[in-house]
């Protein structure tokens, strides 16, 4: 089949400003793993790439690479290789906040041209947390209490809807948004004022969710899914940082698979959640929060997430084409089984030379190097390392992030 493949930070879709650099090193992870695995199975793809990136002769295996230099240039590719010959599917990989992702996907099915994406009616549902967390109750799942607020509303009044609620420590969050962006732990009412003001600052969404915080373990679980019949292939630990509003929370890396007791439960709650959307095909992270006594839903991605380049490495067959039977042929993969760990992490490092930066492209524990883009003298890396053991991939990545470092000061 002729693919096309679009991630949006690293095809264009900043092109008119400064790239996030740990945004990128993820979308980029995404894209160049996703890509490899289409061509191990025989496809052919064509993808578009943000000139500043494409100048820089990245390690990606696209028969077709298309520059370009702005968000609008990076659509009207997006629109042309749609309604031409040139491809057979797409898929799309985009944040769901703003709406992006959605909207990219209802493109790509208007023109015609058959989707390897969830549905975007189904992606419109499960991306505004607040509707998530009611049908999760509907289906009682254990879900965090959670209240809907406007974030234009007065601060006192805010106070007021949480007020005898919920009780602190909170999330505050947008209702629609992507990882860790516009989060904050709230730990009282004095920290309100400063996490309302940052979602406003970080997302246009007109509201937000106070939610109680769940303690516990991070982690998500990776499904393949036919739009009705869904299959969990992997639990996955998510290192993931959440701080107050005057830091940044961030989702820093992951190791595939983690043992847990509560993995079995993780699976089915998983499951059972994917199959109550319609719609919901392909690749679906769910995120959750594993207590002492059951996991806990906190989110749906509908589309690939960062876990898939750990993934990819313990799994028996192909995901990139288990994507394309689940969507295209209602099939899922008859042998699950896992072999070994990965263990991966962004690394920040100094902004490197052309130099450096082409010695780190013959690194396969690179998944994405560390791109000169930014203004401020640093760049972003995503680390990752598959061995036999837990303690032999840390011990690789731990290797690779000396060399790494090495190389680029």
């Amino acid at each position: 089949m002729k693919l096309l493949i679009y991630e949006h930070v690293s095809g264009g879709g900043f092109a008119d400003k400064s790239i996030p650099l740990g945004i990128l090193s993820e979308g980029f992870g995404m894209l160049r793993t996703l890509i490899s695995d289409f061509k191990a199975a025989g496809h052919s793809v064509t993808t578009v790439l943000d000139s500043r990136l494409a100048v820089l002769n990245p390690p990606i295996e696209a028969d077709c690479i298309m520059p370009v230099s702005s968000s609008r240039e990076a659509e009207a590719a997006i629109q042309k290789i749609s309604e031409s010959a040139d491809a057979d599917a797409a898929y799309i990989i985009a944040p769901e906040s703003n709406q992006v992702l959605q909207s990219l996907v209802a493109s790509i099915e208007q023109a015609g041209l058959p989707s390897l994406n969830c549905r975007a009616s189904a992606i419109g549902k499960v991306s505004d947390k607040a509707v998530l967390n009611e049908r999760l109750k509907k289906l009682r799942l254990s879900t965090p209490e959670t209240i809907l607020v406007n974030s234009l509303d007065d601060v006192a009044e805010i106070k007021r809807a949480i007020s005898g609620k919920l009780e602190f420590p909170l999330i505050f969050k947008p209702v629609y948004g992507v990882g860790c962006g516009g989060l904050s732990v709230v730990r009282n009412e004095n920290q309100v004022a400063s996490a309302v003001d940052k979602i406003i600052r970080e997302s246009p969404s007109k509201y937000l969710i106070a939610q109680e915080l769940i303690r516990g373990i991070a982690v998500s679980v990776s499904l393949i899914s036919t739009g009705s019949e869904a299959l969990p292939i992997s639990l996955n630990k998510q290192n993931v940082s959440l701080m107050t509003s005057e830091s940044i929370s961030t989702y820093n890396g992951g190791l595939v698979p983690f043992n847990s007791l509560l993995k079995r439960e993780a699976f089915a709650t998983a499951e059972a959640t994917v199959r109550s959307f319609r719609g919901l095909r392909g690749y679906i992270g769910v995120d959750l929060v594993l207590t002492e006594k059951e996991p806990v839903v906190i989110e749906v991605n509908p589309r690939l997430t960062t876990s898939y380049v750990g993934m990819r490495k313990v799994v028996s067959f192909n995901p990139a084409q288990a994507m394309i039977n689940a969507v295209l042929k209602r099939e899922l993969p008859a042998n699950n089984q896992s072999v070994g760990y990965a263990f991966f992490s962004k690394v920040e490092t100094p902004k490197p030379t052309t130099e450096a930066l082409q010695e780190t492209y013959g690194m396969d524990a690179i998944v994405s190097p560390p791109f000169p883009v930014s203004c401020n003298g640093t760049a972003s890396a995503l680390v990752l390392s598959y061995r036999a053991t837990l303690k032999e991939a840390m011990s690789g990545f731990n290797e690779a992030k000396k060399r790494l470092l090495n190389i680029t000061y």
